[in-house]
């Protein structure tokens, strides 16, 4: 007996597209079924023709319908959504017709936390991959948005091989290790190209970044700032006025000064500065002993010293040991947090990342969708 239409719709209701994770039936890509005795032809609408994962949706198609009673041969066809359908999923999937930043909506739930410092070359990206990845593995969505503009190095770090795809202006985050969506400028200029831009450059950027790129229902956004207090940080402020900040030096007394400077900007952009995580902390020794390679309390003072400016707590959250795999991890795309957690600066992300997965997203001042009687 042969198969219905409902019962092949049914069964490609459980085939995601890979990209935007939700079913293709509900993304409207299913253009059309034709039975044929027990041989099934699926057209599938791509949101573009060059879609690097049409193999995989062509595969999952076939999978599921020939689980289908009745089936036993599956074609897929493959077409491309007009200008029409395009614009039709953009609006779908962000819930709203104008482009605008998602995370500043009153339903938004997302954590926005900015990785700074104050100076260049103390391991901020590298904090910020392995961050990301260690909180996806406490079970949260993730995304990270590089806002190192001239000085990108996310991609490499968390193992992006894949461009970018565009629907009606609406940029698809690639999906880096661990599972987190990424999007960097790195993604869109030709490889060894320098970015040379002005400020109103920068902040139209980050806007385009916030607003134009589909990120889906994240716990955390973590932006990978450039070092220091100038364009970047104050767009950031003024675009995402309820981020938060997270400090990032190291042990060494010069590098804990220009971090304390940076932190100290949450004076004037009213943003929550998190806490202060020292890197290149100490070098363990096979004895169980440190070697203070960089000297010892960058980490502490900075936290002491902005406690006391800001008026809040400023704890510091964690201290990273210098430890070649995570070098190794970072420029094979694999954060040492995902390729080899029991190493010592794996278990020190695990626990950094513990520690903030705890706390959960805020409903302060957030509507709760209930009405009194």
């Amino acid at each position: 007996m042969a198969a219905t239409e409902a019962e092949i719709h049914s069964a490609l209701e459980g085939v995601q597209d890979p990209e935007i994770h939700r079913p293709i039936t509900e993304l409207n890509m299913v253009d059309e079924i034709t039975i044929d005795g027990a041989h099934v032809t699926v057209k599938v609408l791509l949101t573009t023709a060059g879609c690097p994962l049409k193999n995989t949706i062509t595969k999952d198609v076939k999978t599921a319908v020939l689980a289908v009673e009745g089936v036993e041969e599956v074609t897929v066809d493959m077409g491309v959504m007009d200008d029409e359908q395009k614009k039709a999923l953009r609006e779908q999937l962000t819930g709203h017709k104008e482009r605008e930043i998602p995370f500043n909506q009153a339903d938004s739930l997302t954590r926005v936390i900015a990785v700074t410092s104050g100076k260049g070359g103390v391991g901020k990206s590298s904090v910020t991959a392995n961050l990301a990845v260690g909180l996806a593995q406490q079970g949260l969505k993730v995304g990270v948005l590089d806002a190192d503009i001239y000085g990108f190095s996310l991609p490499r770090m968390l193992g992006i091989t894949s461009e970018p795809q565009s629907i009606d202006g609406m940029i698809i985050p690639p999906i880096g290790a661990g599972g987190v969506k990424v999007i960097s400028i790195g993604m869109f200029v030709p490889e060894g190209q320098p970015v040379i831009w002005r400020g109103p450059m920068l902040h139209r950027a980050l806007q385009q970044f916030l607003a134009d790129v589909f990120w889906g229902d994240l716990d955390v956004l973590l932006l990978d700032m450039p070092p220091g207090t100038g364009d970047v940080a104050i767009s950031v402020a003024q675009l995402l006025p309820n981020s938060e900040v997270l400090i990032v030096t190291t042990p060494q007394v010069a590098a804990a000064e220009v971090a304390e400077r940076s932190g100290s900007i949450a004076t004037q952009t009213k943003q929550r500065v998190l806490g202060v995580v020292e890197n290149m902390s100490y070098l363990p020794q096979e004895d169980g002993s440190h070697l203070d390679i960089f000297g010892s309390g960058g980490g502490e003072t900075v936290s002491v010293r902005l406690g006391n400016l800001l008026g809040h707590p400023v704890p510091l959250l964690a201290q990273i040991p210098l430890d070649i795999e995570l070098r190794q991890g970072g420029d094979a795309g694999m954060p040492v947090v995902l390729g080899n957690p029991t190493s010592p600066a794996g278990k020190a992300f695990q626990g950094l990342s513990a520690d903030l997965a705890k706390k959960a997203r805020g409903l302060a001042g957030r509507p709760l969708g209930v009405s009194p009687l």
